[in-house]
């Protein structure tokens, strides 16, 4: 059954975010070879909608207005009722992002359709689009099929493989005027903490530092290692709760959950709330002192050591490997 299929692109400094494009390859599937639609809302985004013609979108949306400059719940829920009432559309994907999470919950209440979020994977079978999700803190996993009305879904990023880009793929851009009015909150500026560099949630490669770090001074050593492996720093929350880092870097059940091709977990116990953030990673490292750690338990590899001393080894291998690739 072919479906027309809305996704939503998210800008972050001017740059798409690649879940933008994780939920146009999530969105092909549930289309079945119908349209997928992507939609740019923001002030002066419509430079990037070539580039989700050249991701796989058929045609792109693009919604523009001082008010919606920066992200609220009730000017970009405007945007998007404005498209889903003008396109009706029979499936929705947003990212599971803190934008995604925020937005979709409102939008799904508005449209008085279910939502199946934090997806991992789609797929057709026996003429349904099943969706998979993690439960009970990345323990299990359930699927779930949408019966009736609109397929609405948010994909966790880094889960869905985006398609290959082609510059050769055309596609009609449109502009849709929205008055976008009666905001009950109004954004004047934002002040970020967060670390320059790679974002947490779409790193290829994270470096995370537990209590073993010991200190904010402890964490020089992983951030070369990250550097070097062009990926992110992040950390426990006990790490954070004793002072060593930004709450911006947590990772777990209260933090940001990260799905990497490589997680090297430097001085964490591995409590169940920081399992929960980062148990699908595809290739974990554990280096801890203790052997009985329970991250251990769910590392494809572990080492016993002091972190102090096997991190700037690993940093130094690394560098070799890439002065002789």
């Amino acid at each position: 059954m072919a479906r027309k299929v809305l996704t939503l692109a998210e800008v972050r400094d001017g740059s798409l975010r690649n879940v933008s494009f994780e939920a146009i390859a999530a969105a092909k599937t549930i289309a079945e070879g119908g349209e997928v639609v992507s939609v740019l809302v923001g002030d002066q985004v419509q430079a990037h909608a070539n580039e989700l013609i050249y991701r796989g979108a058929d045609r792109v949306v693009v919604i523009e207005h001082p008010n919606l400059k920066f992200y609220t719940s009730d000017g970009y829920s405007q945007a998007l009722k404005a498209v889903i009432d003008k396109e009706q559309p029979e499936g929705i994907v947003f990212g599971h992002t803190a934008l995604g999470k925020d937005l979709s919950p409102k939008l799904a209440i508005k449209l008085d359709a279910g939502l199946v979020s934090d997806v991992v994977a789609v797929e057709e079978a026996g003429g349904n689009i099943v969706f998979t999700r993690p439960i009970y803190s990345g323990k299990a996993f359930e699927k779930k099929i949408v019966t009736s009305g609109i397929i609405f879904a948010t994909v966790r990023p880094n889960n869905i493989a985006p398609l290959e880009r082609d510059e050769s793929r055309t596609g009609s851009v449109e502009a849709l005027a929205v008055e976008i009015k009666d905001l009950r909150a109004i954004v004047k500026e934002v002040v970020r903490k967060t670390a320059e560099g790679v974002d947490l949630t779409e790193a290829k490669v994270i470096v995370a530092g537990g209590r073993g770090v010991k200190s904010a001074e402890g964490f020089k050593p992983l951030k070369e290692l990250a550097e070097v492996l062009g990926g992110a720093v992040g950390a426990s929350r006990g790490a954070c709760d004793a002072g060593y880092c930004d709450y911006s870097l947590q990772i777990g059940q209260t933090g940001k959950v990260v799905t990497p091709d490589l997680y090297i977990a430097c001085g964490i116990s591995g409590a169940i709330q920081h399992l929960a953030g980062m148990s699908n990673s595809k290739v974990i490292v554990a280096i801890n002192k203790d052997p009985e750690a329970n991250i251990f338990k769910v590392a494809d590899y572990g080492i016993v050591g002091d972190l102090f001393e096997v991190v700037p080894l690993l940093t130094e291998e690394f560098k070799k490997l890439k002065v002789h690739s």
